[in-house]
């Protein structure tokens, strides 16, 4: 190891200089291109989700009145719907902006923002469908009109 290594090796134990090769990984990243990553990542969240809600719609729709909470579930519901298709909007708005250019800074900031908080509404309105969705499945209840029987049977039976 040469003194120039080893120098350089005390420097970066103290944390006063990081070496050439470190800082040119650095400038190597590409703050937009993660960002675009990270953009399609929460798009691709999105579109798991308008699958859900597009499956609860179903079977609220073929459930029809008789469901307790029709309306309000299918109001709910419709308004997911549209919280995810504007949010994948915003989404795109927000991919196609170039965040390295400070020109774009003010608008990806807003865009941001904006999206967070449809966000948390989305998170919102999607607990309150998932608490009133209850789906019943026939198997499951003759399964536990069994059970309920046999255990009556065997108390009728001492």
């Amino acid at each position: 190891m040469s003194f120039k290594d080893r120098n350089r090796n005390l420097e970066m134990r103290e944390g006063s200089v990081l070496p050439p090769e470190v800082i040119a990984v650095r400038k190597g990243l590409d703050t937009n291109k993660y960002a675009t990553k990270k953009t399609v990542a929460q798009g691709l969240l999105d579109v798991a989700l308008l699958t859900a809600n597009a499956s609860q719609l179903k079977y609220i729709l073929s459930t029809g009145k008789q469901h307790d909470f029709y309306n309000a579930m299918v109001a709910l519901i419709a308004t997911s719907i549209v919280l995810q298709v504007f949010i994948g909007l915003l989404f795109i708005v927000i991919g196609g902006l170039n965040i390295d250019n400070p020109k774009h800074h003010r608008a990806a900031n807003i865009c941001n923002d904006v999206s967070v908080l449809l966000v948390f509404v989305l998170l919102v309105v999607n607990v309150i469908i998932s608490t009133f969705v209850i789906q019943h499945s026939d198997s499951l209840n003759v399964i536990t009109l069994n059970l309920i029987d046999s255990k009556n049977l065997t108390k009728v039976g001492k």
